[in-house]
């Protein structure tokens, strides 16, 4: 039988990664300051944007210097690597991969040589015209032996091998010899469509700038010898940057010794992702004057309302549901409880290495408090459900835990789009909202009920207006449109193909990963 999960592929594992967002950026410019240890700060303060790969490169007005490895921010960095980044001016990375492999050569920063020194670019989000930039490469490039593109060197060699997006735009901003590394920006960021927030730089100064729908974040922060941008305002916090503003979409900043000026490349037409309130950034970030904890408390309790439910206990999925479930507890009058233990030191880098520790799956990472749960009705809380397999791995351990009745509640509406914009969903085929109804969900994830929040009720909680908003995962209307389609996901989009068949609540008992 067929596993009523909507997927064209079946993973033995039970668990899922969550939402993926592609990266973290951080810049600095400050002289007399000890530039690298504030933006492995800032990288640390914005680890969960990506943990595949770490990168810092400084500038010290003559040269720039590039350290950068897989691994978490902790991993690729010690003190004596940091200790050899010397300068005034550095740009950080922290990488989840959503375009190219996920190899040491395309960690960022990306470096590329000009005809007046080297760019260093860092880069969140996803590029939707890549075709129509690497054409526009070949016609700007000056010719060569090379091979490749049309007989001009590739944007890989420009960007020193690196395979992503990124380096497509390292290789536009590196290429023109008549031009200032600003000079190019300006010129060349018009035609760039998709989303991006970028810091980057050459030995001199530091840029920033931002997609004209400013669907990724990022943030402008003073220190008192210089400035700092980020993709999230607790990177300022941490290294004692006071908040100025986000950096507005359309917006070119750069910082150098005659201070702080802006441009604009594009007119501001506002989309910033939905999904940075209800799951991706930190709960401590401010976002267009927003606390995100705040708006997931508000999505708790909007819930509630919109999804009531007689229970003895509210609990949330640790930690990403815990603001909707103290939400939901406080607006239903259900007291709040710890139901699950989180084990911290397994994230989402672990490496699976055997048959046996994957049989195990979700177990390494969360195990229910029996003594809290056994024999309770229970409301169950997490941000979102994309394939179902983690909700069906919980709700199993719940119930050997002796819970009498799980409800689960979703703090966003059925995801049913891939995002092209720089997060990691799965294919449209792959997300189980596409092959089954919301009760089909909850007898396939085996809960006794299954309520989403309404996309109004979502958006009401960020304060902001809808028209503001991109929620293309949720309803497929995407605002930047999506020119290399054909060429580059097609497959994403589409619907699912195998038969459902809704899974009822006596089959949890089948081994995991056993197929049926």
């Amino acid at each position: 039988m067929a596993r009523g999960d909507g997927r064209l592929n079946h993973d033995l594992l039970p668990g899922e990664k969550g939402p993926q967002d592609a990266c973290g950026v951080f810049g600095v410019w400050a002289p007399g300051e000890e530039v690298s240890k504030l933006t492995f700060y800032g990288l640390y303060a914005l680890q969960h944007r990506g943990q595949e790969a770490a990168g810092i490169a400084v500038s010290n007005g003559e040269q720039i210097l590039v350290f950068k490895d897989t691994g978490l921010v902790s991993q690729v960095f010690d003190e004596s690597a940091l200790e050899s980044l010397q300068g005034h001016i550095a740009v950080g990375h922290a990488r989840y991969s959503t375009t190219g492999g996920g190899g040491w050569q395309n960690a960022q920063p990306t470096l590329g040589d000009t005809a007046g020194g080297t760019v260093a670019l860092a880069h969140n989000g996803n590029l939707t015209n890549q075709f129509a930039l690497r054409d526009m490469l070949a016609e700007r490039y000056p010719s060569t032996p090379a091979p490749v593109l049309k007989g001009r060197p590739s944007p890989s060699e420009i960007a020193r091998g690196n395979t992503t997006d990124t380096a497509i735009l390292t290789a536009l901003f590196a290429g023109d010899p008549d031009h200032t590394l600003e000079a190019t920006a300006a010129e060349v960021l018009p035609h760039v469509q998709g989303a991006f927030s970028l810091v980057f730089m050459d030995e001199h100064t530091l840029y920033a700038a931002r997609d004209p729908q400013g669907i990724r974040p990022l943030v402008l922060g003073r220190l008192e010898r210089g400035w700092v941008v980020a993709s999230e305002t607790p990177a300022l916090d941490i290294c004692g940057a006071s908040f100025v503003r986000e950096i507005e979409p359309g917006e070119l900043i750069a910082v150098d010794a005659d201070g702080l000026r802006s441009t604009r490349f594009a007119e501001a037409k506002p989309k910033g992702c939905v999904f940075e309130y209800v799951y991706l950034a930190r709960p401590d970030t401010s976002i267009n004057g927003k606390v995100v904890q705040e708006a997931r408390v508000e999505m708790g309790r909007v819930l509630a309302r919109e999804h009531p439910v007689e229970a003895d206990l509210v609990i949330p999925t640790p930690e990403s549901g815990t603001p909707a479930a103290i939400g939901y507890a406080e607006e239903s009058g259900i007291p709040y409880g710890q139901g699950m233990v989180k084990n911290s030191y397994v994230g989402r880098t672990f490496i699976q290495p055997s048959q046996t520790i994957r049989q195990l799956g979700i177990r390494l990472k969360l195990n229910p408090l029996k003594h809290v749960v056994a024999g309770k009705r229970l409301v169950v809380v997490d941000d979102s459900i994309v394939r179902g397999n983690t909700q069906r791995a919980l709700i199993r351990m719940l119930r050997e835990a002796g819970a009498a009745e799980i409800h689960v509640r979703i703090s966003s509406p059925p995801v049913k789009w891939p995002c092209f914009y720089g997060i990691d969903f799965a294919t449209r085929a792959e997300l189980i909202a596409n092959g089954l109804s919301t009760e089909d969900i909850a007898q396939s994830i085996g809960a006794d009920s299954l309520g989403y929040i309404s996309a109004d009720g979502m958006i009401a909680a960020t304060e902001q207006p809808k028209e503001r908003l991109c929620s293309a995962c949720f309803t497929g209307e995407y605002p930047v449109p999506l020119n290399d389609l054909d060429r580059l996901g097609e497959r994403s989009m589409d619907k699912p193909r195998l038969p459902i068949t809704p899974v009822t609540r006596h089959q949890h008992d089948t081994p995991e990963g056993a197929q049926q």
